[in-house]
């Protein structure tokens, strides 16, 4: 190498150290994308970790995954499966984020879509035994691994969903199970000030569940009345179940944690379908909130340049 080389490679690299936010820290080039749109995104926007930008990433690498978020302006990232992952991996996830100064969203700690387990105390939707004890102690292990999980993460936030509802049980019955059940979770969950965010889901897409509007899991979270139940609001279920987003946003405000995205029809980026994303980021913004916006979607283009079009379409709305 001469000295020229050298040289260059020397500046290069200060570069790099006083531009951190905006310079690529990975091995990836990203093509002709303009630098200084590289700088840090206004709103916590937060990629799926292991779902997003698979054609521009190394498979199952996560390391690699956080770099490349991190080049495109993302300071935060989520991860559904974070809770099941090998303790090696969690903690490879948990290094590299932390090193980075980038914050984790939520992962899932309960989402079992088949059976009446919060609402009936079953833990099959053929057999109607119910076995109230029984499901309190799996409600005891999987919420006290979740607490492992986000004290070796350093997150805050986990998804519940309150499982499907029973057809042969009164919705008064059923509400009331839900609503002891999580405030037997949240006892568990408020020693380390991990919140459980409940997701209401469309019935279009998930017949079955039993939560599906915002103003039930506010009513839900009323009644658990702990800092560790709030809700997770998914601006594309609830376009699919309701709409009038701003008004519902607004009557439910005082026990949201958390916002999902994902436009609709397709549940793609923002952009791809009918939701005025500017609008409603601005109206958050507005009313002062700085949390967590979950990208949990699709890609509308899942090739390496779709990958940089995702990006630019967050640009385009970022309040």
């Amino acid at each position: 190498m001469n000295r020229r080389e050298f040289s260059k490679k020397v500046l290069a690299a200060g570069i790099g150290l006083a531009a951190i936010g905006r310079m690529n820290l990975s091995a990836q080039e990203g093509g002709s994308w303009d630098w200084q749109k590289r700088e840090a995104f206004k709103t916590n926007f937060a990629p799926m970790l292991f779902d997003h930008f698979r054609a521009s990433t190394k498979k199952d690498d996560a390391v690699d995954k956080l770099n490349f978020i991190y080049d495109r302006g993302f300071r935060c990232f989520e991860d559904n499966g974070m809770a099941g992952r090998p303790k090696e991996v969690q903690e490879a996830v948990a290094k590299r984020y932390h090193e980075l100064g980038m914050k984790m969203g939520l992962f899932v700690a309960y989402s079992d879509f088949g059976v009446p387990l919060m609402t009936a105390h079953r833990f099959s939707y053929s057999d109607r035994r119910t076995d109230k004890a029984a499901v309190r102690e799996f409600l005891k292990k999987t919420m006290e691994h979740a607490v492992e999980v986000s004290k070796r993460m350093g997150n805050k936030f986990c998804t519940v969903v309150p499982s499907r509802f029973d057809e042969s049980l009164e919705e008064g019955i059923q509400f009331t199970n839900v609503v002891e059940n999580l405030k037997f979770c949240a006892d568990i969950c408020e020693p380390s000030g991990l919140v459980m965010v409940l997701e209401p889901l469309n019935p279009k897409d998930h017949p079955d569940l039993w939560l599906n509007k915002a103003a039930q899991a506010r009513a839900v979270c009323k009644a658990v009345n702990s800092p560790s139940c709030k809700i997770l609001y998914d601006v594309y279920h609830q376009q699919r179940t309701e709409g009038d987003l701003i008004n519902n946003i607004d009557s439910c405000w005082d026990e949201i944690g958390y916002f999902q995205v994902g436009d609709n029809p397709g549940r793609k980026e923002a952009g791809t379908g009918e939701i005025n994303y500017k609008k409603i980021f601005a109206h958050l913004r507005q009313k002062g909130y700085t949390g967590f916006v979950g990208l949990e979607h699709g890609q509308s283009d899942n090739s390496k340049a779709g990958d940089e079009k995702f990006v630019q379409a967050y640009r385009e709305v970022d309040a």
